[in-house]
């Protein structure tokens, strides 16, 4: 609550008497500084909250691209055997083996296919592999979806 003071003469108010005054009008000062406090959060806070937006993406009727005439086919299965092509070998010797299908040429893509029982973790150690081996290039193969 405020108060205002009148004009003092001789440390006593007009009239003689101590004239305290109150004034009857809200100190609203506070409150619009939180109003403002708050509207800066929500200001940065609402950009944040649309990361989880639902969007129903339009399909693509795109054909895959085609195939290579001879692909080379690095395969993972059940048992976490690695098979190059039709041969199943050791992961040791995935690097040489690699070289010798794509004659020497590390720029060739590799179409890396998995069976469902193998973890994603797994996946991952061949997929480390062939890029340890200069294989950047690497394509996963799925079943064709459409029907």
């Amino acid at each position: 609550m405020g108060a205002k003071l009148g004009q003092t003469i001789g440390g006593r108010g007009r009239g003689g008497g101590d004239n305290l005054v109150e004034a009857h009008e809200i100190n609203v000062t506070p409150f619009i500084d939180v109003m403002l406090v708050l509207l800066i959060i929500f200001m940065v806070a609402a950009p944040l909250a649309t990361v989880d937006l639902g969007v129903d993406l339009p399909a693509s009727a795109v054909e895959p691209s085609p195939r290579p005439d001879q692909p080379v086919f690095v395969t993972v299965k059940p048992d976490l055997s690695v098979a190059v092509g039709e041969d199943v070998i050791a992961r040791d010797v995935l690097t040489s083996t690699l070289d010798s299908a794509t004659h020497g040429k590390k720029d060739e893509r590799i179409f890396l296919r998995a069976d469902k029982a193998v973890s994603y973790g797994d996946l991952m150690e061949v997929m480390n592999l062939l890029r340890n081996a200069g294989y950047l290039k690497i394509a996963l193969v799925g079943l064709d979806g459409r029907s």
